[in-house]
């Protein structure tokens, strides 16, 4: 669920529900504050790549760097806390890697989520950490997702609709798109009540129209 910092009087925002925002505002709503959450096969494969890494603790990797599982992390400046999946720690700072069972979409809602984890490290280590990545389980390769102004700019306007949806208190409306063909909520959200496109029902049709 989304809490409430007592200290800044505001929501903070788990990083996660950054990515289902980006996908679907809808989604994140029905998962994060009303708590309805359902699996299918796509999110039960994820779980099943995330074992490895929710175990937790410390691994050296290659070159002797050091690889942190499932590291809290969270931001007091932007509002928002979360789990990295895995921070190694390079020369050049520290690095959050974000495991995905699936492909990588360059500029996709998981861009955001490992975006704000950057922003939480620099942060939290006051590094530079320089990028994030994403480790995509179909290619089984690390894909860069540079974290610059406009990106930080982004994680923001993301914090602040989020926030604002939940602060309202009202469930967007169902998109009923591509989107929604494997989402596993779809039993819930019902997005085929979608209002369609309104038409003229009730306005007498002359005589000649009728067939």
């Amino acid at each position: 669920m989304i809490a409430e910092s007592a200290a800044e009087d505001r929501w903070s925002v788990p990083i996660s529900a950054l990515e289902h925002h980006a996908y679907c505002p809808r989604q994140a709503v029905l998962i994060w504050q009303e708590s309805y959450f359902e699996s299918n096969a796509d999110t039960v494969r994820g779980d099943l790549a995330h074992e490895a890494v929710d175990r937790g603790g410390v691994l050296t990797g290659r070159h002797g760097a050091r690889i942190w599982r499932s590291l809290p992390v969270h931001s007091q400046r932007l509002g928002i806390h979360g789990i990295c999946d895995t921070v190694h720690w390079t020369a050049e700072g520290p690095v959050p890697v974000e495991h995905k069972s699936g492909t990588y979409r360059p500029g996709g809602p998981a861009d955001l989520q490992v975006a704000a984890q950057v922003l939480c490290l620099r942060e939290m280590f006051d590094d530079s950490v320089p990028h994030g990545e994403i480790f995509a389980g179909r290619d089984r390769k690390h894909h860069i997702v540079v974290v610059d102004d406009e990106m930080e700019c982004a994680v923001q306007s993301a914090v602040d609709d989020l926030r604002r949806a939940v602060l309202e208190g009202t469930v967007p409306k169902p998109v009923n798109d591509r989107r929604c063909r494997r989402c596993s909520l779809r039993p819930g959200c019902i997005p085929e009540t979608r209002p369609q496109r309104a038409v003229d029902l009730f306005t007498p049709r002359d005589s000649g129209d009728c067939p």
